[in-house]
């Protein structure tokens, strides 16, 4: 996606070989005309898999979920990385560790959002090791749902998440797949990481 490219040459900040800022225009502050580009990239790239449902992890996921899920004309729903006194019981859950905040959540969904008549897609902003992905496709696991494929707006492809997960025969499209980042320059790998 060349667009997308293109911003993240002009507007991300690379903080270190292995974490990019990409708050200027993904998970902080949101271009809704941007975003929603996005979401019709992804329409056009699973438009052949009959999705019913999509799921994506609260905050950073859901912007490009919600554009994914209009053109789509699916729900969208968001697992949480932290129970709220309207979400106790009857969960799928899963354990998902981020790198960049440090930190262990358990991530969960109601049951009665996900089942084993549903074919989801799970979106997501970035893709690094692969953790948050992996913790969402065990909690549709768990329903019983099958998985049309996950898609994400940015993988890191010198890291091993996207890798891992397609070594387990799930489908992953990324918009943009970063070959290596610096400081100085970032490079892309010359063909978008399709299957």
């Amino acid at each position: 996606m060349k667009s997308l490219k293109k911003k993240i040459r002009e507007e991300a900040t690379v903080l270190s070989p292995s974490v990019i800022k990409v708050d200027s225009f993904l998970n902080h502050c949101i271009d809704p005309l941007f975003m929603k580009e996005i979401g019709e990239v992804f329409q056009e790239r699973f438009s052949d898999e009959r999705v019913t449902k999509i799921i994506t992890l609260e905050s950073s996921g859901i912007a490009p979920a919600v554009m994914t899920g209009l053109v789509l004309d699916v729900p969208v729903v968001f697992l949480r990385k932290q129970k709220s006194l309207t979400l106790q019981d009857d969960l799928f859950t899963a354990d998902v560790y981020s790198y960049t905040k440090q930190t262990e959540n358990k991530i969960s969904i109601a049951r009665d959002h996900l089942g084993d008549q549903d074919r989801v897609l799970i979106i997501d902003d970035l893709l690094a090791n692969g953790q948050a992905l992996k913790g969402m496709v065990e909690i549709v696991q768990q329903s019983g749902a099958d998985i049309a494929g996950c898609g994400v707006v940015i993988e890191k492809g010198f890291q091993d998440g996207g890798d891992d997960l397609r070594s387990e025969h799930i489908r992953v499209e990324a918009l943009a797949s970063i070959h290596s980042m610096s400081e100085e320059e970032i490079t892309f790998k010359e063909k978008d990481v399709t299957r």
